[in-house]
C-alpha cells in the first residue's frame, strides 16, 4: 500500500508530498507520486518519492497509476471545462486496481454549492459515490493566494475590485488544505479507518471581506488601498480589459456573486480539527506576499 498523490508537481499537489514527508510515520518509499512530466518531478525522486507517469487527459496511461490498496488523493484538474472526463478516467482506473481509498479536492458546500465553478465539482463527488469506492470529500473553500499571488495590480492601482459587495471569505493557505489532505491520508487502518465514507468541509477559522484585504493591505504597505465594489458586467470588462480570457472572466464574476452571498463565508471548524492548529490568517498570509515582493 502506498499513498498516491496525482497532480503531485502542482501548486497543492506539491504541499500536500511536502506535508506526508514531513510525518515521520510515513517513508518517503510510502508515498507515489502521478505526475504528467518525469523530469519536473525530478526532485520528488531524489526525495525517494516513487514517479507514476500518467496524464488525466490520456485514460491509458493511467492503467499503471494505481495499485490494490492505495490510498489516493485525486487534485481536482485545472482545465476547467475539462475536469469531469479527466476525473473519470482517473476514477475508473483507480476502481479497476482496487484502491483503498480516493480521497477528491472538490468545493465548499459540495452539492449545495451554487455558482458555476462547483459544477464540475459536484459532478466528480457523484462519479465517485457511484463507483462505490471508499472515499474521502475535502471540499476546499477559497485559497488565500488566490487574491495575495495577485498584490502586484493592486499596489500599483491602490485598489481592490470586485463584484462581491459585502460578503465575507473564511480563506485559508495552500499549505492549510494541503495538511488536511495529508492527515485524512495517514495513519493505521483503524485509525484512517475514521476518514472514510465522509466529507469535510473545509475553510479559514476567519471569514474577512474583501474591504478589510484592502485595509490590511494599506496597513502593511502605508499606501493607500480602497476596496471598489463595481457591477458584474462591470467587473467583466475590466477582466477582460486586462486580457484575462472571458470565458474565464465570466467565472471569476460569478465567484465573486457567491461570495456576496455568504457561499464562501461557512466555517466549520473541519479544516482547523484536521490539522491539528489554527489555520493561517489573511494577515499573515499578505505579509508572506509582500516579503517576496520586496527580495
Amino acid at each position: 500500500m502506498r499513498i498516491v498523490v496525482t497532480g503531485a508537481t502542482g501548486q497543492l499537489g506539491r504541499l500536500v508530498v511536502d506535508a506526508l514527508l514531513a510525518d515521520p510515520a510515513v517513508p518517503a518509499g510510502a508515498v507515489a507520486a502521478v505526475v504528467r512530466n518525469k523530469e519536473k518531478a525530478a526532485d520528488l525522486a531524489d526525495r525517494g518519492v516513487e514517479l507514476r507517469i500518467a496524464d488525466y487527459s490520456r485514460p491509458e496511461t493511467l492503467a499503471g497509476a494505481f495499485e490494490a490498496g492505495d490510498r489516493v488523493l485525486l487534485i481536482s484538474g485545472s482545465e476547467v471545462g475539462q475536469r469531469v472526463p479527466q476525473h473519470a478516467a482517473v476514477i475508473d482506473a483507480a476502481k479497476a486496481a482496487g484502491v483503498a481509498q480516493l480521497a477528491y479536492t472538490g468545493v465548499l458546500g459540495g452539492p449545495e454549492a451554487d455558482f458555476h465553478l462547483a459544477a464540475e465539482h459536484k459532478a466528480t463527488e457523484e462519479l465517485i459515490l457511484a463507483s462505490g469506492l471508499p472515499y474521502t470529500f475535502l471540499r476546499n473553500g477559497w485559497y488565500s493566494e488566490n487574491y495575495t499571488d495577485n498584490l502586484a495590480p493592486v499596489l500599483a492601482h491602490g485598489a481592490v475590485v470586485a463584484n462581491a459587495g459585502e460578503g465575507r471569505i473564511a480563506s485559508a493557505t495552500r499549505a492549510d488544505y494541503a495538511a488536511a489532505a495529508a492527515a485524512v491520508l495517514t495513519g493505521p487502518d483503524e485509525e484512517h479507518g475514521r476518514h472514510l465514507n465522509r466529507a469535510y468541509e473545509l475553510s479559514g477559522d476567519e471569514a474577512w471581506s474583501l474591504a478589510e484585504y484592502a485595509a490590511e493591505i494599506a496597513a502593511r504597505t502605508g499606501r493607500p488601498i480602497a476596496y471598489t465594489n463595481v457591477p458584474a458586467g462591470t467587473h467583466l470588462e475590466i477582466l477582460t480589459g486586462a486580457g484575462v480570457p472571458e470565458p474565464f472572466a465570466a467565472i471569476l464574476v460569478d465567484v465573486d456573486e457567491a461570495i456576496g452571498r455568504g457561499a464562501l463565508a461557512v466555517r466549520t471548524g473541519d479544516l482547523a480539527r484536521l490539522i491539528g492548529r489554527p489555520t493561517t490568517p489573511i494577515g499573515t498570509t499578505v505579509a508572506e506576499a509582500l516579503k517576496v515582493m520586496t527580495v
